[in-house]
């Protein structure tokens, strides 16, 4: 039986939600990975300093709390204290002075935009991109080595949103070159090709854009679970993404964009936009370096490179997977997963 193991492995753009949501699924990702950078499209968004604090401590005490039925989690394991997980905080871009920046900065691993009405609530987000109106903020970041991390899409057709975005990718990078710029869940050769074009920008790739394409979305009945933004894209899309992760290129981390939604907000006309693949990621991403025969280079693209980047460093958890049959659950506490239902070809066997 194979076998692998992972160190600190981390999910550089996860989204744990809040209330109720944030306590039934928190404690997933606490369990396989050392630690996430946490999403602050709440509703009302992280803005403060207060706020994010407050959050932070939410977040602590989920993933503190056992599960209320363990059997419902499988083989996923048992959740108690905080299972070494770090919560990296992020603050949702506003134009922010630098007397703040400065005052918050201990708290918080970097800022995250987005496009206003882009994605999930977002609606507070950036209305046009007018570099000298947010010159003030993000020279401030980059004296103080806040990243930004950036949902990269238009408002225009959905299927060019992220391509059209490349032109403000060039103008922030060109404008702003101490500024480290994360370009998040990337889908398109057009986003990999800007990549190397700047020396500052760096890339979040999911595991879903790894596996899927719009047909498996909508090919044929459509696939309520597999819905996301961005969307997935074609298939010469996904064949450059795969590529440049399996190289474990330095400048790209893992980062699930794990997305929860109740199951009736997924299965319903406006369905939600979001994949849940939390509890699955690191089975997935086993499986896929392997059968490419690149299992050497998983733990740069889940750790290593995130390290470098962001320059944290994790708390110590060791995950041992093997190449054994997990049958995925239909639901964990409600929300179904990418794949329920469904059987993987390698299982978490321990956490240390």
């Amino acid at each position: 039986m194979k076998q692998h193991t992972l160190l600190m492995p981390l999910d550089m753009h996860l989204h744990l939600r809040d209330g109720l949501m944030l306590e039934n699924i928190g404690s997933l990702s606490a369990y396989s990975f050392s630690g996430a950078l946490i999403m602050p499209n709440l509703v009302p968004p992280v803005s403060t300093k207060e706020e994010l604090i407050a959050y932070k401590e939410r977040i602590k005490h989920a993933i503190g709390v056992e599960a209320a039925d363990e059997d419902e989690f499988d083989d996923i394991g048992e959740f108690c204290d905080d299972g070494g997980f770090e919560p990296y905080m992020t603050l949702f871009y506003q134009n922010y002075d630098e007397n703040f920046l400065a005052d918050v900065a201990e708290e918080l691993t970097a800022i995250k935009l987005y496009p206003a009405g882009i994605t999930t609530n977002s609606e507070g987000g950036v209305k046009n991109f007018d570099i000298e109106e947010m010159r003030p903020t993000l020279e401030a970041m980059a004296r103080m080595d806040i990243p930004l991390c950036v949902h990269g899409e238009t408002d225009g057709f959905v299927m060019d949103r992220e391509a059209e975005f490349m032109n403000i990718y060039d103008e922030l990078a060109t404008n702003f070159p101490d500024l480290k710029i994360i370009m998040e869940h990337i889908t398109t050769k057009a986003a990999v090709d800007m990549l190397d074009k700047h020396a500052n920008l760096y890339a979040t790739i999911t595991v879903h854009h790894l596996l899927i394409s719009l047909d498996d979305v909508a090919g044929g009945m459509l696939k309520p679970h597999l819905f996301c933004k961005p969307i997935a894209k074609r298939p010469e899309d996904r064949a450059v993404l795969l590529k440049i992760a399996l190289e474990a290129h330095p400048k790209v981390m893992f980062g699930s964009d794990s997305a929860p939604h109740p199951k009736e907000a997924k299965e319903s006309c406006g369905c939600a936009a979001g994949v849940f693949t939390a509890p699955i990621a690191l089975q997935l991403l086993c499986d896929i370096f392997e059968k490419n025969g690149k299992l050497d280079n998983l733990q740069s693209f889940v750790s290593d490179n995130a390290q470098s980047i962001y320059g944290i460093c994790p708390e110590f958890k060791e995950v041992t997977l093997v190449q054994e049959d997990f049958k995925v659950p239909e639901t964990y506490k409600g929300v179904v997963p990418m794949y329920a239902g469904e059987t993987l070809a390698w299982s978490i066997e321990d956490v240390d």
